[in-house]
C-alpha cells in the first residue's frame, strides 16, 4: 500500500497503476455535478459571464486543485448554521454523470485525481492519460468510515448550491483507496464490462 500526501506530483501518478491500494493526505475539495457544470461554463468553455463571487471562489479553488484531487462526494455535515462544520458521513457519489466535464476539468486545473465510485469512460481516461492523472475508486457503502478520515472541514465554497453539491475543502489523513484507472490507459471498469460482456453472451447462446 502507498502512502501519498497532496499536493501530488506528475512523477507519482505515473508510478500508480491499476489495482494498487493508497492512502491519500492532505487538502483536497469534494465536487458534484452542480460543480462541474460551473467550472465548464463559467470558466473552460465560458458559456456564461463569471460573477463578482465566481471569480473570488476561482481563485480560492485553483491552488487546492493544482496538483490535487476533487472527491466526488455528497456529505452529510453538522454545524451548517453555526459554521461549526462536521463530517458525518464521505460516501462516493457515481462519478459517470461527471463524464462530459471530467477531462476539462482535469486539464484545466491540473488535477492529479479524482475519487468517486462506479469508474468513468473514454473521454475521461484519455484524460488521464494527457493529464496524467488517475482515478480513485472509494468504496461505496463505507461513508461513515470514509468520515473519520476526515481531520477537519477548513471552509466551504457555493454553499448556495446546496450542502451535497457545494465544494468542501478537506483536510485528510489516510483516506482509503484503489487505483483503477491509471495514466498509462488502464481500467479495471472495461476489464470487468468486458468480462461481463463475455459471460452475457454466453449466457444468450444457452
Amino acid at each position: 500500500m502507498k502512502k501519498l500526501t497532496l499536493p501530488i506530483s506528475d512523477e507519482e501518478i505515473r508510478d500508480l497503476k491499476v489495482g494498487e491500494t493508497v492512502l491519500l493526505s492532505g487538502v483536497m475539495m469534494t465536487g458534484r455535478d452542480a460543480v462541474h457544470k460551473w467550472m465548464n461554463d463559467a470558466f473552460i468553455a465560458k458559456k456564461k459571464e463569471p460573477t463578482a463571487d465566481d471569480l473570488a471562489v476561482y481563485e480560492a479553488i485553483k491552488p487546492i486543485l493544482d496538483g490535487g484531487i476533487i472527491y466526488h462526494c455528497g456529505p452529510v455535515v453538522s454545524g451548517v448554521e453555526s459554521g461549526d462544520y462536521k463530517f458525518i458521513a464521505a460516501g462516493p457519489t457515481t462519478s459517470i454523470r461527471e463524464e462530459p466535464y471530467q477531462a476539462d476539468v482535469m486539464k484545466h486545473f491540473n488535477l492529479k485525481g479524482v475519487i468517486g465510485k462506479g469508474g468513468m469512460a473514454g473521454k475521461t481516461l484519455q484524460g488521464c492519460q494527457d493529464t496524467p492523472a488517475v482515478y480513485f475508486h472509494a468504496i461505496g457503502g463505507a461513508a461513515s468510515l470514509i468520515a473519520q478520515s476526515v481531520q477537519e472541514v477548513l471552509c466551504v465554497h457555493k454553499l448556495d448550491f446546496g450542502v451535497p453539491e457545494a465544494m468542501w475543502v478537506i483536510d485528510v489523513k489516510d483516506f482509503p483507496v484503489v487505483v483503477t484507472m491509471d495514466s498509462h490507459g488502464g481500467s479495471q471498469h472495461n476489464v470487468v464490462e468486458g468480462k461481463s460482456e463475455e459471460v452475457l453472451a454466453g449466457l444468450m447462446q444457452k
